[in-house]
């Protein structure tokens, strides 16, 4: 299966040259914390997001993110929100100009894309989850591994398939780990989901989507009857344990090892009120975990001893001074972290009221006052 490039793609309403500049923007919402309901920016640490970007209208649902090795941001929009785009990867250099990367290949019965978690690999391949089950429920979803030439995608091979959920995706010592945020039917209670390892040069995996499945490294429960939706992001830390987020029952998960690599405990480790849900997750050197709290607008932070605080927090809005937009995907560079606003999902149990453009990412300093 070919990628097409940059220079041949063609949206069936645009055609976007190779560079798209785009400048950054104003100061966004103030921001809350768990130890305060309305706290003032400059203390307890919490930090007020900027925009970092605005995106093509190509673009309508962003999400996963990655860091190439030049440190460019490689950022899957699957376009739930809007199908008459297709699902593309977007270019953001560290000047922060936009450009299309490249449209992603479709899956040959369902004729679309739908990447979410992506994440190279030190093969130089990215690893990409194609969360066809988003749409609409058919056990079609893949995991694909997308190989470069001189820095551009030319080709892609299907690693699992016949996922009914694939979400999350983690490259580590030579294997990689995907999370299934529904592994059985929607409606079951309590809702299992869970996490699945694979060889880094694996090929056409057949997944079963049960609890037997050899590829099936860890499960989750689900307990809030309210949010049918498990794990999600996952991230390791520096000492080789694997943090899995339950988006419904906003808990992050500690996942740790024996010699052989077999998991060795699964314990519900961090959960605070002050964060409704957990998305896409990151971790920086010190092992903080970042977490994207999809539900509650904010992007939270638990210490490497389970503490959970609100690094930055946005009312419903549009992210047009960026400000938190339903955050779907933490990233870190270098001293930001970059935020994608998937924008989509609407609820009783969400802040997000409706989609809306534009289409953006957020940045929030890590370093420097407040």
């Amino acid at each position: 299966m070919r990628v097409r490039s940059t220079k041949t793609l063609t949206t069936r309403r645009y055609r976007w040259p190779l560079a798209a500049p785009v400048l950054a923007g104003l100061i966004g919402w103030a921001m809350a914390s768990c130890a305060e309901e309305n706290p003032q920016p400059g203390t307890l640490g919490v930090r007020q997001p900027r925009l970092l970007v605005k995106l093509p209208e190509i673009c309508p649902t962003p999400d996963g993110m990655a860091l190439d090795a030049e440190g460019n941001v490689i950022l899957a929009c699957p376009n739930y929100a809007d199908q008459t785009h297709p699902a593309v990867l977007m270019k953001i250099d560290r000047e922060n100009r936009v450009r299309l990367f490249c449209q992603m290949p479709t899956h040959p019965e369902t004729g679309v894309a739908c990447p979410m978690g992506i994440e190279f690999g030190p093969d130089g391949n990215l690893y990409v989850a194609d969360n066809q089950g988003w749409l609409k429920p058919n056990n079609k979803g893949r995991v694909l591994r997308l190989k470069f030439r001189s820095g551009q995608p030319v080709a892609s091979e299907v690693v699992a398939y016949g996922m009914s959920h694939p979400n999350g995706v983690r490259v580590h010592q030579g294997h990689l780990y995907v999370t299934q945020s529904l592994l059985l039917k929607k409606g079951d209670q309590p809702l299992v989901s869970g996490v699945y390892r694979f060889k880094l040069d694996d090929k056409a995996v057949k997944v079963d989507n049960t609890l037997q499945d050899k590829n099936l490294l860890a499960t989750l429960e689900t307990l809030n009857p309210n949010c049918q939706y498990g794990a999600d992001g996952l991230a390791f830390d520096s000492q080789g344990n694997l943090y899995v987020g339950n988006f419904g029952d906003a808990t992050l998960h500690k996942i740790t090892f024996d010699a052989a690599g077999n998991v060795a405990s699964n314990t519900r480790w961090a959960k605070d009120p002050c964060m409704k849900s957990i998305d896409g997750i990151c971790i920086d050197k010190q092992d903080n975990v970042y977490v994207a709290d999809f539900s509650g607008n904010a992007i939270c932070v638990v210490s490497p001893a389970g503490k959970v605080r609100v690094l930055a927090k946005s009312p419903d809005c549009d992210g047009s001074d960026g400000g938190l937009d339903q955050p779907g995907e933490p990233l870190l560079r270098g001293n930001e972290l970059i935020v994608s606003n998937f924008d989509l999902v609407t609820g009783p149990d969400k802040l997000n009221s409706k989609h809306d453009y534009p289409y953006t990412l957020s940045v929030i300093e890590l370093s420097g006052p407040p």
